[in-house]
């Protein structure tokens, strides 16, 4: 599978604008994908060297619009640390 394919977007929040500082960057990543599928995907795509992957699954949320109720997908977030001495990645090209 395609390393693009695996790694959807970053996620920029608060919190994972600070977790940058602490060389942890966060993004969405494919439902199937594991963890070693993931650390390949980000050292081939942006260079770096990965040090440890953490995953988590965001379950969707109950949302209505009128009488109709549904539910918002489901998304698989990894945060990916990079080792000490790997260049930082730059979400941020201005």
């Amino acid at each position: 599978m395609d390393p693009r394919d695996l790694i959807k977007r970053p996620i920029i929040t608060e919190r994972s604008t600070e977790l940058m500082e602490e060389g942890k960057y966060v993004f969405e990543v494919d439902r199937r994908a594991n963890k070693t599928e993931i650390r390949q995907a980000v050292e081939k795509l942006f260079g770096v060297q990965v040090e440890q992957v953490n995953t988590l699954r965001a379950p969707g949320k109950k949302k209505r619009v009128g009488k109709y109720v549904g539910f918002t997908s489901e998304r698989k977030k990894a945060i990916v640390k990079l080792k000490a001495d790997s260049k930082p990645i730059e979400i941020f090209n201005g």
